[in-house]
This record gives structure tokens, sequence and C-alpha cells, in this order.
């Protein structure tokens, strides 16, 4: 992930310095564990303890470990050595009895733990402002519109209550994602346990309040990675619905909400006018990713026997670039919505701009209803008035009043052609989200 995609937080999480201290973690709660169980001298742990906290691992410590690994062609036995440089002679005393997939896959639990509730925390943020603007907008009357055409009238508002209720579900799914690696896994080099006991990684995983992985290979499945990529990727189908909704209203023909514009910003190099949805088209292209990386997830899963390392190259790519490209999304597009620029007048305009058209259904019910039409005859003289008022510009009520063939009189058509008919239950279905 390039630089201007990652935020302060992931920037800092996904370095290399941060991902041997995960390591170090991972390593020092197995020893704290081995220790109380008189496996390793509790003087040595303790002396680790203090070393790490009076000189926590940095950039210089990634460096050395690169310098090791170039000739080792092994990243966990550079890291060890590194150590050994590093804090002295008690730190032979780390990686006892482990493999090295129990450290990575368990420390790499570690970052998508913190990295989730970064993710959880942005959503949140989204789903906030949703919220606000679906209360701030709920009786804006503005045109719903199916296959891109006007079909009828609804809320604005309503459109912010739809994007707040599917991040509520996308909390959900990233929640129970996070909860799906908060695993750990010290189970030695095929999941048997010979040189390290089952009670060591059972104390790891009480002490941090995860769970132990129940059975293992030399690898945690990588389903677990999956289901996470895939909460990810329907996120990514979240903010690119809103996206392009966005995208949509701020066309030249349509105009009734658009971008933040910043005082000198430019919108193209050669047309001084334009305003582009830059910020939105962004974030439709980061979901793609998304959606991309899921896939190499899913491909994840499946290794040869007790584990190959297929998975391991892809890993390092697409964990750091999804888990980085959703919390810049997300900030990316709560910004739009919090600053969204919206035109009630233009929503006005463009509903009325059919000449009633959106209204047939009412007058459809009306002839069926009121009249004891067949709902044949009814939905002709509709269809009928409906196609010339497309075709002549002229309104579709004044079209009906003329037809010998309609039997609704002036009262009857004003009602049918009420606005607020339409939005009669919105009230009802903003009672639901308790707003």
């Amino acid at each position: 992930m390039i630089d201007r995609y990652l935020t302060p937080e992931m920037k800092t999480l996904w370095s290399e310095a941060n991902r041997y201290r995960a390591w170090l973690k991972v390593e020092l709660s197995a020893m704290q564990a081995q220790a109380a169980n008189g496996e390793v001298p509790q003087s040595a742990y303790e002396a680790l303890v203090r070393k790490a906290e009076q000189d926590p691992l940095d950039e210089a410590f990634a460096q050395k470990v690169a310098e090791i690994e170039a000739v080792t062609r092994h990243d966990i036995v550079a890291f060890t050595r590194a150590l050994t440089d590093r804090y002295g002679e008690e730190a032979r005393f780390i990686h006892h009895g482990l493999t090295s997939t129990d450290v990575v896959d368990t420390a790499q639990n570690l970052l998508l733990d913190e990295a989730m509730s970064i993710i959880i925390a942005d959503t949140e943020k989204m789903r906030d402002v949703c919220r606000r603007q679906a209360a701030e907008y709920k009786h804006t009357p503005t045109v719903g519109r199916t296959h891109g055409i006007h079909a009828e009238p609804m809320t604005f508002g309503l459109k912010f209550l739809n994007w707040m209720a599917a991040l509520d579900r996308d909390l959900e799914r990233l929640q129970a994602a996070r909860k799906r690696v908060q695993v750990v896994m010290l189970s030695g080099s095929v999941g048997t346990f010979a040189h390290v006991s089952p009670q060591i990684e059972e104390a790891v995983a009480k002490a941090w309040g995860w769970q132990a992985a129940p059975v293992t290979n030399q690898t945690l499945a990588r389903d677990r990675h999956a289901e996470l990529m895939m909460a990810l990727a329907i996120l990514g189908t979240t903010i690119e619905k809103i996206a392009l909704e966005i995208r949509h209203l701020q066309r030249s023909e349509v105009r009734e909400a658009m971008e933040p514009f910043g005082k000198g910003q430019t919108g193209s190099s050669s047309m001084p006018h334009k305003k582009n949805p830059i910020l939105t088209e962004n974030v439709t292209g980061l979901s793609r990713l998304l959606r991309g990386n899921a896939m190499t997830a899913l491909e994840n899963v499946a290794l040869w026997h007790e584990r190959d390392i297929s998975h391991s190259s892809a890993e390092r790519v697409i964990l750091p670039d999804s888990t980085a490209a959703a919390s810049y999304a997300l900030r990316r597009l709560t910004g739009v919505l919090d600053n969204l620029v919206v035109f009630p007048e233009r929503m006005l305009k463009n509903l009325g701009d059919l000449g009633g058209l959106v209204f047939s259904q009412r007058v459809l019910h009306a002839l069926i209803d009121e009249k004891g039409m067949l709902r044949e005859d009814a939905y002709g003289i509709v269809q009928r008035n409906a196609l010339r008022s497309w075709e002549t510009g002229e309104g579709l009520r004044d079209l009906l009043a003329q037809d010998p063939e309609s039997p609704l009189s002036a009262e009857e058509l004003d009602a049918a052609f009420d606005l607020q008919w339409y939005l009669r239950h919105v009230d009802d279905i903003y009672a639901r989200f308790g707003l």
C-alpha cells in the first residue's frame, strides 16, 4: 500500500519494527508461561522483559534482522539471532519448543486484531454520521429511482438510513471476523505439542483473553483469515454503494448532492468549470482492491499437507493492504458524508420534472380500489396517458382529467397526486432505528 493510503495508525501498525515487537510479545508470553511451569529460568524471563522495556525494538533492530536474513534466508532465525545480539545470553531461552509459524501466525493475529479495532472504530464513525444525516433529511422529499429511472417519491434521509443499516451489518461481520482471529497457536512443528505442552498455549491465551486454537497443524487454518478478508470485502461493497450513489447525485443532469469542494480546489487542468466527484471515485477503486484481495485469501485456505508457504507471500501484501485501504476509504468517505452539499430545491424540481408520472401507481390503485375497475383496464388508462406524457411533456394529471375513460374527479386526482401520502410511513421506518 503506497504511503498516501496509509493512515498514521496503519502505517505504524504494519511497520517492520512493530511486526517484530508483536513477535517478541508472543515469545515473551510463551516464555512467561514456561517459566511459571519451571521449563525456563524465571530470572531469564524477567531480565528479558526489563531489557525489552528499556530498549524496545525499533527500526534499527528491523534493519539488523534484514541484514541477518539476507544470509540465513529465514526470518525467525534472523529475528532470534538479532535478539541475542541486542539483549544478551538470556535470549537463548526465546523460542523454546516453538516453531516459526507459532510465532508468526499468533503475532499476525495480534496485528490483525489491532487493525480490526481501528477499522471497527472507523466504521462506527461513518455509521454515526449516516445516522445524523438520516435525522437531518428525514422529511426532505426526493425522487426514488429504480433502473436509474424516476420511480416514486421518497425522502433523502432514507438513503442515509439504508446506509446506516448496512454499516450496522458490516459491524457485526467485522466484530465476528475479529473474534475469529483472536486465537493463540503454540503447538509446535506439526501441531502435536511435541516440544511444548498444551498448557503453555492455554496459559498465553488466558493471559490475553483469547482462545487457544483447538487443533492445528503447523499453521492456523486460513479460513479464519478468509472470513476476515470477506468481511472487509463486503464492507467495501457498502463503501462503493454509498460512493456510487453520491457520484450519480453529483452528475450535472441530477445535481441533488455533491462532494465538498474546497477553496482553491480545481476540478480539471483544462476545464475551469469542473467539480468532479474524485473522493468517491477514489474509494470506489479501493473497494475493488478489497474484493480482489478477498479472492486471494480464499485461495490461501488450501495448503499442502501440514503446511506450505504459498499463502505467506500473498498475506504479506493483502493483509496490510486491505486493512489499510479499508481504514483510508472509511475515513475519506466519512468526510464526504459529513460535509455533503445537499440541494433540497433541486430534489423537488427533479421530482416534478416528469409531470407527475411518479404518482402513476397511486392513480392505478384509485381506479381499482375506489372505482372498481379491473386491474388490466385501469392499467391501460394510466399507461396510455403516462406514455403520452412522456412523449409530449404534458402533465399526467391534466391528461387524466381530460381522458373520457377516466372516472376520477378533480378531488380524487388531487388525492392521487399528493406527495405527502407517499411519505406517510417514513416515521414508522425511522422508529425501527430509534429515530
